[in-house]
C-alpha cells in the first residue's frame, strides 16, 4: 500500500500516533457512534486545534445543535469559538434552526428549510471566503428529518461528499447509530463514501461506562486496528494508545 507522508494533525492527544501522523490531507472521515460518545466534541477539537495550533481556518456545519449551544459547549474546554468567528478563522453554518422551524440571527445560516442545494452552496461559499482547510458536518443523521425515503437521504449525503472532495479540505462527517446496532452509520452509505471511519463507543465494564475508539478504515495509510480507551477531560478528548482494549 502506498502511503503519503503528509498529514493533517487532528489535535487530539494520542490519536495521531494511531493514524501514523494524522489524517490524509483532503480526506473525508466519518466519525460514527451512539448518543453521548463524544462525536461533536471530537469535531470541535479538530477545528479549534486546527485554527489555533496549525493556522487552518475551519467551517462547522451544524444540523443538530444550534450555534449558541456549540459556543457554550466549547467554553467547557477553554475553546473560544466566538473569538475565532470574529477573526474569521472559523465560520459556523446554522442548518439546525431551520430544520427545527426556528428563527436564527446567525450570519451564516440556511433560512428557508433544509434544502440540500442551498446547504451545499453555503458550504462552498464560506469555505472559499476564508480559505478553510478543515470542514465538519455534524451530523448527516440530521438530514433524515427533511427528506422522504432513505434514497433521498443517501442522495443528499452523496452530494455533500462530492462537494467536500471538490473543495479539497480535510473534512469530518458524523453519523449517529442506534444503541445496539451492528451498523456503522444511520443510512448505511456514509461509511462507503468516506475515506476514513472512526467508531466511538460507550461500553459497560465493571458496572461503569467506558469510552473507546477504533479506526475501522483509513485509506492511503496504515493504522492500528486495536480498540483504544479515551477520556473527555477538561481540555477535550485524550486517547490512551498504551491502553488498548
Amino acid at each position: 500500500m502506498s502511503e503519503t507522508s503528509e498529514r493533517v494533525k487532528t489535535g487530539i492527544p494520542g490519536l495521531d500516533g494511531i493514524l501514523h501522523g494524522g489524517f490524509i490531507p483532503g480526506s473525508n472521515v466519518l466519525v460514527s457512534g451512539g448518543a453521548g460518545t463524544g462525536k461533536t466534541i471530537f469535531c470541535m477539537q479538530f477545528l479549534y486545534s486546527g485554527a489555533i495550533n496549525f493556522g487552518d481556518n475551519g467551517v462547522f456545519v451544524t444540523l443538530e445543535e444550534r450555534p449558541k449551544e456549540l459556543r457554550h459547549e466549547a467554553t467547557r474546554f477553554g475553546w473560544n469559538f466566538e473569538k475565532l468567528q470574529e477573526e474569521e478563522k472559523m465560520i459556523i453554518v446554522d442548518a439546525a434552526s431551520s430544520k427545527a422551524g426556528l428563527p436564527t440571527t446567525e450570519p451564516h445560516a440556511i433560512r428557508t428549510g433544509l434544502d440540500i442545494n442551498a446547504l451545499a452552496q453555503e458550504i462552498y461559499r464560506v469555505t472559499k471566503r476564508i480559505n478553510a482547510r478543515r470542514i465538519v458536518i455534524d451530523s448527516v443523521s440530521g438530514l433524515g428529518i427533511r427528506f422522504e425515503g432513505i434514497a433521498a437521504v443517501r442522495n443528499a449525503i452523496f452530494k455533500l461528499s462530492s462537494l467536500l472532495r471538490e473543495l479539497g479540505a480535510t473534512s469530518i462527517m458524523t453519523s449517529e447509530v442506534a444503541q445496539g446496532s451492528t451498523g456503522f452509520s444511520r443510512y448505511g452509505v456514509e461509511e462507503f463514501i468516506a475515506q476514513g471511519l472512526i467508531i466511538l463507543s460507550l461500553t459497560e465494564q465493571d458496572r461503569e461506562l467506558r469510552r473507546s475508539l477504533v479506526v475501522r478504515k483509513m485509506r492511503q495509510t496504515g493504522h492500528s486496528l486495536k480498540r483504544f480507551p479515551f477520556e473527555i477531560s477538561s481540555s477535550g478528548l485524550v486517547v490512551m494508545p498504551g491502553g488498548e482494549l
